[in-house]
């Protein structure tokens, strides 16, 4: 059995891929390591680089794009590693990170898994965790009662604006740009949820590490980078509506049916107020860019609650 297992998935992200590799070559060549990239029928030149500059690692190459969650699995299932780590091709992994994550782990045989501290491209520390959803989180954040008391843990919502983010602690959610699970707890909690094509998969997976009595632990001594939408940067529009989709699916699987209707009425009510405060701010030339965008988001997302198909519209924005 290897000591550590790494799995990166990739689509469209040539130039993120070559550097987060390339932070990985210090692994490579370890006997009690092994690396897999699973490739989602990129076409912009990601398996060939991969295959020709990064010998060392497994290259899987799917003829479609599976989604996140499927493609991670299909490496996991391949993986023999005593602890496996899920990371985002747009990472950079910084010396000692994945040392200190694996003492970590094996100093805290009760946590299933952990995540190490975002450092954003320009250096400054991201928020990479999040309360698990609930209606009155989900309201606080619509209402943006978080940005005004965000000290408040009552209203500070799924954000957790008021967490310290120097300290390591138990979270209820991990965000998937880093995980590090040991073998032991993903026997007993099982895959990802493939059913979660693009986002949810990293609420529902770590919900379901909790309900399995394994801790999830924000670690912050451990650090890396984090570019942030490596893929999804070319169509926000597109990739907010699949997090909404995924959002409401997570609530599907886990709440009742009045839960979810409550759920989306907030969603709702969060994009109408945001569309009422961008809206005005579209007659002002040095904000009109930055509001445009989030009209259009809006906009999009409140046709998708009303039922209505934009998915091609959607796709070119």
């Amino acid at each position: 059995m290897k000591n550590l297992s790494i799995v990166i998935v990739s689509w469209n992200a040539k130039k993120y891929v070559d550097e987060c590799l390339d932070s990985l070559r210090a692994f490579s060549s370890k006997p009690d390591v092994e690396i897999f990239v699973v490739d989602n029928a990129s076409t912009d030149g990601t398996p060939e680089l991969v295959r020709d500059s990064y010998p060392d690692v497994t290259l899987i190459r799917n003829d479609k794009n599976v989604g996140f969650a499927k493609a991670n699995n299909i490496a996991i299932a391949r993986s023999s590693g005593k602890y496996v780590a899920l990371v985002n091709s747009d990472v950079v992994v910084l010396d000692g990170c994945l040392e200190k994550m694996i003492d970590f782990m094996e100093s805290h045989p009760k946590v299933g898994v952990s995540g190490p501290r975002m450092i954003g491209p320009t250096g400054v520390s991201a928020r990479s965790y999040m309360s698990a959803p609930t209606l009155w989180r989900s309201l606080c954040r619509a209402l943006a009662l978080d940005v005004a008391f965000p000290n408040s843990k009552v209203l500070g919502s799924y954000t957790m604006p008021y967490f310290k983010r120097d300290q390591t602690a138990e979270v209820d959610i991990l965000n998937g740009w880093f995980w590090m699970t040991r073998r032991e707890a993903l026997d007993q909690v099982g895959l990802l949820d493939e059913t979660f094509f693009m986002y949810g998969e990293d609420i529902d997976w770590c919900k379901r590490f909790r309900d399995g009595g394994w801790g999830v632990v924000y670690f912050p001594e451990a650090e890396s980078i984090h570019y942030g939408g490596a893929s999804s940067a070319r169509a926000p529009v597109r990739f907010y509506i699949e997090m909404q989709r995924a959002n409401l699916q997570y609530w599907r699987k886990h709440f009742s049916r009045i839960s979810q209707c409550a759920f989306m009425s907030i969603v709702f009510l969060h994009e109408a107020l945001r569309l009422s405060v961008n809206g005005p701010r579209l007659a002002t030339k040095s904000t009109r860019a930055d509001a445009s965008y989030k009209v259009k988001r809006s906009i999009a997302c409140l046709r998708w609650i009303m039922g209505f198909d934009d998915r091609k519209r959607v796709e070119a924005q």
